[in-house]
């Protein structure tokens, strides 16, 4: 198995507050079966090169998708061997990408919006301004969320038109988003805050004081929350209620659940 990291202009695996919807197929995994695999040691880490300042990436199923923020470019690429399928031109400055099942959308922070792309082709279908600093994006099964971390707000848009249904308060700097089934959930980075939000209404349902959080990931009954300012990560119940805190190593940034 190939492991994948960025660096440099080089894609090797990263995750970046970016968001993914499960193919069909692959829910049909044992992810048991998939721990316990072995590799051939000689070949445990192998280097594409994409363009300028590689961030985020993210999987639809076939093709793993790359931002490269310093080119105002996407990188679409073949897992199996990082051939380079299409490079396509979006926003200013582009970070978090999420899939919807059909189509990347971009996260574009210096342009304030977001780019829809086809996943099968790389072609624009639009182009739709959010608000300052767009740098993550979250699909909820219907509507794209994306948090603006330069004017404390996330946006939430219909995914089939692109059309802004609202944009909501939050905390200062909101990072990574996280879709639990019913609510999104956000972590304010300088507002040492976690927000939850109703996914239907966009209402704040509830803040909890979380030092530094930088993203939050569902595993299906529980949300985690990365805390840079603790160097930890809190377990929580999706009422809010905290299971645990656990000490990880120095200023982490993202996290990705692997199934169990």
């Amino acid at each position: 198995m190939t492991n994948y990291r960025i660096h440099a202009g080089l894609l090797t695996l990263a995750l970046c507050g970016a968001a993914f919807v499960t193919p069909r197929a692959a829910a049909q995994s044992n992810p048991n079966q998939i721990a316990i695999l072995k590799w051939y040691g000689a070949n445990r880490t192998t280097s594409f090169a994409v363009q300028n300042s590689p961030s985020c990436v993210a999987f639809d199923g076939a093709s793993i998708w790359v931002a490269n923020s310093g080119s105002n470019t996407v990188s679409k690429i073949r897992p199996s061997d990082g051939a380079i399928l299409g490079t396509y031109s979006v926003g200013s400055s582009p970070q978090g990408l999420a899939f919807d099942g059909a189509n990347i959308w971009v996260a574009n922070v210096n342009s304030a919006d977001v780019t829809k792309l086809s996943a099968s082709t790389g072609a624009t279908i639009g182009t739709y301004p959010v608000g300052t600093g767009p740098q993550f994006v979250a699909f909820d099964g219907a509507n794209i969320w994306v948090s603006n971390t330069g004017s404390a707000s996330v946006t939430k848009l219909n995914a089939a038109t692109g059309a802004v249904i609202g944009t909501y308060t939050v905390g200062s700097n909101p990072q990574g988003l996280a879709f639990d089934g019913a609510n999104i959930w956000v972590p304010n980075l300088v507002g040492n805050s976690l927000t939850k939000l109703q996914a239907s209404t966009g209402k704040a349902l509830a803040t909890y004081s979380i030092n530094g959080p930088t993203d939050v990931v569902f595993d299906g009954s529980h949300i985690w929350v990365v805390s840079i300012g603790g160097n930890t990560v809190t377990k929580m119940t999706t009422a809010g209620g905290v299971v645990g805190t656990f000490t990880v190593g120095k200023n982490p940034l993202n996290a990705v659940f692997d199934g169990t």
